[in-house]
């Protein structure tokens, strides 16, 4: 099968590439070039913007591939100018949304008050009524950095890819992802302080208690090409997570036993740490639809994604801020409480 790949070379792009062509797909990349990216031998590349991507489409036709994926639609006008570089080429498209689309994320994140939204999240749970999650008050101008933010929502994305009658497509809304390459460092905090020999690690009591899903980078590259590659994914929804969902200090206990820390976790009140979050909504979703209907599970051994999200929090990425690991304070917060 022919996979153009709409970006590609950022955290997940690479190991969807890798997966694809490991699975005997001919892959090409389309994206700005801005990007360094070890890709495999073979692959394709035309470089362009997304703003461009309709003046590659006599390069598309010529290149027929089969199935495109949009690793990074932001907003509405990002997937509607994919849908009109590819329909008439190819013949499905998946587009990668993200659990924010669901109400208990705002919830989460204030912006929608109201009572815990039920748990599990399904592809049937309740979405979120307020749109554009991350737009700033005043508005940003365009050249600023996260201007993106102004126009971001994946439930617009979403309507797009699943309102085309003329272009079949699929939608994974991904979980919180980890592993190699992720610039967000999720676990950093803790595993720089494990490394560093610190004698315990704070933890705001909600938030030690908070449970979400979350999917390693090369099992949610899985997911993504098996969808792009099984045509039982036409037309469907699916969420991602690994089963089950460990809380905060699960993961932190987690991470101490595979590096060897000894120290302790010391839950401390939420006013004297704030979570930045309304922690008593959880964001733990359910997968069992991909699995059911598409067979998926995951193909990298619990043990290895965490050596290896370890491995990239101890070497990757740009330096730590110093004002993110504040020992000092954080030793007094720690007698106070410890």
């Amino acid at each position: 099968m022919k996979v153009l790949i709409i970006g590609g070379t950022s955290f997940i792009g690479p190991a969807v590439v890798q997966r694809l062509v490991d699975t005997g797909h001919e892959v090409t990349v389309f994206n700005r070039g801005q990007t360094p990216a070890d890709l495999p031998e073979g692959v394709g590349r035309i470089t362009g913007t997304r703003e461009e991507v309709g003046e590659f489409r006599g390069q598309f036709e010529k290149l027929a591939p089969d199935v495109a994926i949009d690793m990074r639609p932001m907003s509405a006008r990002d997937i509607q100018l994919v849908v009109a570089a590819v329909k008439g080429i190819v013949a499905r498209i998946v587009a990668i949304s993200s659990m924010d689309v669901y109400r208990a994320f705002g919830r989460l994140t204030g912006a929608e008050p109201g009572t815990p939204v039920d748990l599990p999240l399904n592809e049937d749970s309740p979405l979120r009524e307020k749109l554009f999650p991350y737009r700033s008050e005043d508005g940003l101008p365009a050249d600023d950095p996260n201007a993106w933010r102004e126009d971001y929502d994946k439930i617009l994305v979403e309507r797009v890819v699943l309102g085309d009658p003329e272009l079949p497509g699929t939608i994974l809304r991904l979980p919180m992802v980890y592993g190699p390459r992720d610039r967000q460092h999720r676990f950093r905090s803790f595993v720089k302080r494990m490394d560093d020999g610190r004698p315990a690690i704070p933890l705001a009591e909600s938030y030690a208690s908070w449970r979400s899903s979350w999917g390693f980078v090369d099992d949610i590259a899985a997911a993504i090409a098996l969808c792009a590659t099984d045509e039982r994914a036409a037309g469907r929804l699916y969420t991602l997570s690994e089963t089950g969902h460990p809380t905060m200090a699960d993961i932190v206990r987690l991470l101490a036993d595979k590096i060897g820390w000894n120290g302790r976790i010391v839950t401390v009140p939420d006013d004297a740490q704030p979570p930045g979050m309304n922690t008593a909504q959880h964001l733990a979703g359910d997968s069992s639809r991909i699995r059911r209907e598409l067979g998926y599970q995951e193909v990298t051994p619990r043990d290895e994604a965490w050596e290896r999200t370890i491995t990239w929090e101890l070497e990757g990425g740009p330096p730590v801020s110093p004002a993110e690991f504040d020992y000092e304070a954080e030793d007094e917060l720690l007698n106070k409480y410890g």
